[in-house]
């Protein structure tokens, strides 16, 4: 009986964990990011809004995008070379949808680092675990030939997004309210 009642303990203190087990997002996120990603659903809910009144095929692409059920992460090896686009919902323009680059993901033993290799907007960030169907990504922005600075170094380099898997090779992360341009960015990957 004593073991029956360390195993309905046991469950009960991994239940109660929260989904970021080591918290190294929370020693990393800068106060700024925190509060953009508190205010996701919002800020994304007004951003769609406005994409609304992009031009047809730009909000038909939109919705394919968006549409995709998710997916775990957790059964995927995301390493690899990836094409990626940035889709750019509300803000100046009503929506944007870029064309086709180059991005990388590797893994240097902590986890999935991502960098957007091709295109005069980069990235350069991790993805971190938030339980099975979305992680945070914590990145670095940077434009043409700038050198890529650390996260954390100031608002205007620093992003921070969620990341969604949507298929066996296609995934995205939605940046809230990005320093410049837009009140949604999206970086849409597939293989």
């Amino acid at each position: 009986m004593p073991l029956r009642r360390y195993a309905v303990a046991a469950l009960a203190v991994l239940c109660a964990s929260p989904a970021l087990a080591d918290g190294a997002v929370q020693k990393l996120i800068t106060k700024a990011d925190k509060a953009r990603l508190e205010n996701y659903e919002t800020t994304r809910r007004a951003a769609l809004d406005e994409a609304k009144a992009g031009q047809p095929g730009d909000v038909k692409q939109l919705n394919a995008v968006l549409k995709r059920p998710l997916v775990p992460f957790s059964d995927k090896d995301l390493t690899g070379n990836w094409q990626c686009r940035t889709i750019k919902a509300g803000g100046i323009s009503p929506l944007v949808v870029y064309g086709w680059f180059r991005c990388r993901v590797t893994d240097d033993g902590s986890g999935w680092m991502l960098t957007k290799t091709t295109g005069s907007q980069r990235t350069t960030g991790r993805l971190y675990d938030d339980g099975d169907k979305r992680a945070i990504y914590l990145g670095s922005f940077s434009v043409n030939a700038e050198p890529t600075r650390r996260y954390g170094a100031g608002p205007e380099t620093d992003q921070a997004g969620y990341a969604f898997r949507t298929g066996a090779d296609a995934w995205r992360i939605e940046f809230p309210a990005p320093h410049r341009e837009s009140r949604l960015d999206i970086l849409e990957l597939k293989r």
